[in-house]
């Protein structure tokens, strides 16, 4: 057992670290206050081949594996989580269900855009009432000839109202199966068809820089072929995709955990109290120390995860540990460096703040915490 990077992986990880420390980390604090999109961030990360790095290069892609798109996810977040739930988001539920799902037509008709980062993609799942509870799905696609016509609205959805924003793929009711279940399907919605309307942007908390909207659908009619995979599979396509995006998750999270200890670091080198660096201190020290000790371990976390995703094995619970673990550690690590930083870490020129508000959310995307526990749970056998 070795968890030692390839000389490829350091590569990679080293670049993307720099990437984010010389041209994410200069523009992002303005970016995040004015809740602005950072395009030319973008742009700059489609160059760099971030979007297609887990594909095929037959569709575009770099060829590399899903645990490349985590160390990126991780170097990304140690700078900024905005910048890396953009990129997740894009790959592991925007360009990943067409990937897993999609036929030649819909793969050659969208891939080449989403892969570059020329355009992104959307996964539109979560609903106003639903929240976890994606089998209570009201949203509802009726065949109409060779058409769905779709009625209901989404939640929370990420990258959905961009001026790039290709397409989105939403999950609904087509029909009853045999003992009365709803049956579900996903179908591709593509941007500016009518009757699909995107609300206007959330006033949230924290991931300022990244786009987040509802989604409303009032007869909406797309093409028969815009059916994503097999009809009726729906909710197995949409669980495959969230257990590999809780790996991802958990890789972001451990960035941000990450990002609080290097920040903290620096800070208790330069902070003088009663005449020598806060970091001298022992209370400082220990926090420090525990710190690293969380990042650490969740980082093997989800790197055991990714392992077994890529080997073939069952992976369920391995991800779902990793992404419950690594986010806790992400929330305790973001409330530990604003205490380390004092008055300054509740101000918004400092990291340590933005860090502070964008870590409660992986505690609940992509699963909440109580989801997380439910599904090892079960997994165990309970």
């Amino acid at each position: 057992m070795d968890f030692r990077l390839s000389e490829e992986q350091e590569a990679l990880r080293s670049s993307v670290r720099e990437f984010a420390r010389e041209v994410v980390a200069p523009v992002i604090g303005e970016h995040y206050e004015k809740h602005t999109f950072p395009y030319e961030v973008v742009r700059q990360m489609g160059k760099m081949g971030l979007f297609g790095l887990p594909f095929a290069e037959e569709h575009g892609g770099m060829g590399g594996d899903y645990f490349a798109l985590c160390l990126a996810l991780e170097e990304l977040a140690r700078v900024d989580s905005s910048v890396a739930i953009t990129l997740e988001a894009a790959v592991s539920l925007g360009a990943m269900p067409i990937y897993r799902f999609g036929t030649d037509e819909q793969k050659a008709q969208w891939l080449p855009r989403l892969l570059s980062g020329e355009a992104l993609a959307a996964f539109g799942l979560t609903e106003p009432g639903t929240g976890s509870d994606a089998g209570g799905t009201q949203t509802r696609a009726v065949l109409d000839g060779d058409e769905w016509v779709i009625n209901g609205s989404k939640a929370f959805i990420t990258n959905s109202g961009t001026d790039i924003t290709a397409l989105v793929t939403v999950t609904a009711v087509t029909g009853t199966r045999p003992d009365g279940s709803k049956e579900l399907s996903t179908i591709i919605v593509p941007s500016g068809t009518p009757g699909f309307t995107v609300a206007p942007a959330y006033s949230k908390v924290g991931w300022n820089a990244s786009d987040t909207h509802e989604l409303t659908f009032d007869d909406c009619r797309v093409p028969a072929a815009n059916l994503l995979g097999e009809r009726g599979r729906g909710f197995a396509q949409f669980l495959r995709i969230l257990d590999e995006g809780r790996i991802a998750i958990a890789a972001l999270a451990v960035g941000l955990a990450q990002g609080c200890v290097d920040e903290s670091i620096k800070y208790a080198k330069e902070r003088q109290a009663f005449g020598q660096p806060i970091g001298n201190y022992q209370a400082i020290q220990f926090k420090i120390a525990d710190m690293e000790m969380k990042a650490h371990t969740a980082r093997l976390a989800y790197y055991d995860a990714a392992a077994r995703m890529l080997d073939g094995e069952p992976f369920k619970r391995q991800a779902a540990i990793a992404k419950l673990h690594a986010s806790t550690v992400a929330v305790d690590n973001a409330r530990e460096a604003t205490q380390i930083h004092g008055g300054y870490g509740f101000m918004n020129e400092y990291p340590v703040a933005r860090f502070w508000r964008d870590s409660k959310i992986l505690e609940i995307g992509e699963g909440t915490s109580e989801v997380q526990r439910m599904i090892i749970a079960r997994d165990l056998g309970m």
